[in-house]
């Protein structure tokens, strides 16, 4: 017999079998883990458009004669959806770029220069990842309220948040990657360190730059707690601070209150969904990179 015609051992046909089915049931256990992920944000979706709630279990599926924009539009003319996401923005845009500048600054200078007290410095930035915010949370009222009076603006709103330790590490590990030499090199031809890090080091480090982004954008955005304590004008308050009291006061005039609770979840969790989608592809990159990398 010749020996292409040779049987295959039967020890082989069975493990080639049993891979399969572990491949098999690996992926229906990650369809099953996204399904349960996505089924709370698919509920926000079909709640926000229901005329009337229904909470049973037929609730979940999109009935054509249940389904209406009105929810919007109520919560559109309780609370001024576009002022509201307006202010979000202009904080989530302002702290986003203190974030970029202090973390370049400060990302720079912990891995690239070398000054008394560097690992001190490093070893702060640490330690205030493990201290809870909402311990701060009451001296920061304090001072920003009481000793600089910047109640209801947006530098009140932002200054808190100017500093995000998890963007210097990110930086840091970024720039201990890019050969010393580059940066000696520069220095001998008279460049100075801010013309470096402008023209050498940020270039360099793009794919920092878009996680670091990215990372900062959801804290603000989503905040509540720090805009709700610094600002008492409605037309100064973010649209976390806004839904939240709206639900608590205005709510219940509509006709579907949970439904229009619903219409402004959609509205402040569609801008974060767009960017994630958008810029999926950098984000995983730019994470696996700077994880194999550490």
């Amino acid at each position: 017999m010749s020996a292409t015609s040779e049987t295959v051992p039967a020890g082989r046909t069975r493990s080639s079998f049993g891979a399969r089915v572990m491949i098999g049931l690996r992926f229906a256990l990650l369809v099953l883990g996204a399904i349960i992920s996505l089924l709370p944000f698919y509920y926000m979706i079909i709640g926000a458009l229901q005329k009337q709630r229904d909470t049973s279990f037929l609730g979940l599926l999109p009935l054509p004669g249940n389904l209406t924009l009105d929810n919007f539009v109520g919560v559109n003319e309780s609370l001024n959806l576009l002022q509201s996401l307006g202010n979000s923005l202009i904080m989530t845009a302002g702290v986003m770029g203190c974030t970029l500048v202090f973390g370049l600054l400060v990302g720079y200078a912990l891995s690239i220069l070398s000054f008394r007290g560097q690992g001190l410095v490093f070893a702060l930035v640490l330690l205030v990842q493990a201290i809870p915010f909402q311990l701060l949370m009451v001296p920061l009222y304090v001072m920003v309220v009481r000793y600089f009076g910047l109640a209801d603006t947006y530098v009140g709103m932002i200054l808190p948040f100017a500093v995000n330790s998890v963007a210097v590490l990110i930086f840091r590990q970024y720039f201990m990657q890019i050969p010393k030499e580059i940066f000696d090199a520069a220095r001998i031809d008279g460049a100075g360190e801010f013309t470096i890090l402008r023209t050498i080091a940020v270039p360099l480090v793009r794919p920092a730059v878009l996680t670091a982004m990215l990372v900062t954008f959801i804290g603000p955005w989503n905040e509540f707690l720090w805009p709700f304590l610094v600002t008492k004008d409605a037309s100064m308050q973010p649209l976390a601070v806004s839904l939240a009291n709206f639900s608590q006061a205005n709510s219940t005039f509509q006709d579907n209150p949970m439904g229009a609770v619903l219409a402004g979840a959609c509205v402040l969790a569609i801008p974060a969904v767009v960017l994630f989608i958008l810029f999926q592809r950098h984000f995983t990159s730019a994470n696996l990179g700077s994880a194999v990398k550490g």
